[in-house]
């Protein structure tokens, strides 16, 4: 036991949240992010997607004030770096080389999912005694267990400043998002770019829809086994044109369509026989979050169509400040997308590692901040190019 927040806290770690309810979990999920959430992670746990042998496996720091949670980490212990989408492929193998273990680290992330949302979880968001507390667990834990680090991926800049303060080093990168400038309409929009890209997303729009295809957006109570099927096996071809294996299983996409419903948004494609292709949202808070995209034939326009077009208008429409469409991909930026800051900390036991790391990283800072500027600067966006990023 220790003390927090004025009062005692008990910790306990656990391997799985089947004995945490959702209501306390996500209380301290906040407003944001969905892929902390109870439904996302048990979703992952019960089908098999993370667990023993997966190269994910859970260990869950779950701090309780009387029978109250008030804090949580969502820990993994990692056997390689899939999944993670912060590479740090490089790393291992400077290790390897040198001798070193890297392998097994622990991970604070949400799994296979290249989004920026707490990681430390307390009441109210707050980082006070009990998030002291639990990062000192933490570390604790990665002592004993003799893992050569732990990462905090995808998390605020503010957590990352907090977790600096016991000696995590900060790394920054980039993604392209979306961001609402309070447009009426799509048309808003394309007012605000550029003339040839306005006229490129126009052409590409109605090219499109000179296809006779129907896109539709599904959400919610509409979603029915049918919407289920054809994205399973979008994500699959995606999957097999890219020889790569799957992270999610069928069991996945079953328990996301049960109990994580009310956050799926779909963009979905059909022609007179039926769905062809379509993209897969999640919605919490003020954005919309893209995840996967597939398609049974190639149409020209209907990549951009379903992640990027119709998630915009869904974005104006419902007010929602931003669309996050994952990581890499400077077609997005050539559509509207802005360069923005993508935060981690990284703790490393061994003092040389260490050291190696925390120099690459300051360089490697400098040059991320030069990309991020430099791409704005030439933005299509008209207002991000003049400095209002």
């Amino acid at each position: 036991m220790e003390r927090g927040d004025g009062a005692v806290l008990d910790f306990a770690i656990e391997h799985s949240l089947a004995d945490v309810s959702s209501s306390e979990w996500n209380a301290l999920t906040g407003s944001a992010d969905p892929f902390l959430e109870h439904e996302f992670l048990r979703a992952l746990e019960v089908s098999g997607a993370i667990g023993d042998g997966t190269g994910w496996e859970p260990w869950y720091v779950l701090a309780r004030r009387g029978a109250r949670l008030v804090g949580a980490l969502a820990a993994f212990t990692k056997w390689d770096s899939y999944g993670e989408f912060v590479f740090d492929w490089n790393w291992a193998d400077a290790y390897h080389r040198a001798g070193l273990r890297y392998y097994p680290k622990a991970v604070l992330a949400a799994p296979f999912t290249p989004v920026t949302g707490s990681r430390l979880l307390v009441e109210d968001g707050v980082l006070g005694a009990t998030a002291h507390a639990l990062v000192e667990r933490l570390l604790a834990h990665v002592r004993a267990q003799r893992l050569s680090g732990a990462h905090v991926l995808f998390s605020s800049s503010e957590e990352c400043e907090f977790l600096a303060t016991y000696g995590f080093l900060p790394r920054l990168t980039h993604q392209y998002h979306w961001l609402n400038r309070g447009y009426g309409d799509f048309g808003d929009f394309l007012a605000d770019l550029r003339a040839n890209k306005r006229k490129q997303i126009t052409k590409e729009r109605r090219n499109l829809a000179a296809s006779g295809l129907e896109v539709e957006i599904v959400e919610g109570d509409r979603l029915s086994d049918e919407h289920r099927d054809a994205m399973w096996r979008f994500y699959t071809s995606t999957l097999e044109r890219k020889l790569s294996e799957p992270y999610l299983n069928e069991a996945t996409f079953a328990r996301l369509f049960e109990s994580f419903r009310h956050r799926l948004v779909l963009v979905m494609a059909r022609d007179t026989r039926g769905w062809i292709g379509g993209a897969l949202h999640v919605r919490k808070g003020g954005a919309l979050y893209g995840r996967y995209w597939g398609c049974d034939r190639w149409v020209p326009g209907l990549h951009f169509e379903c992640c990027y077009y119709r998630a915009i208008e869904y974005a104006i429409a419902n007010g929602l400040a931003a669309v996050e469409a994952g990581a890499q991909g400077e077609h997005k930026f050539l559509r509207g997308f802005v360069a923005r800051p993508i935060h981690s900390a990284h703790w490393v036991a061994h003092p040389g590692a260490r050291a190696a790391i925390a120099q690459a990283l300051e360089e490697e800072r400098r040059n991320a901040r030069d990309v991020i500027a430099a791409y704005n600067g030439m933005s299509p966006v008209k207002a991000v190019r003049s400095g209002a990023s």
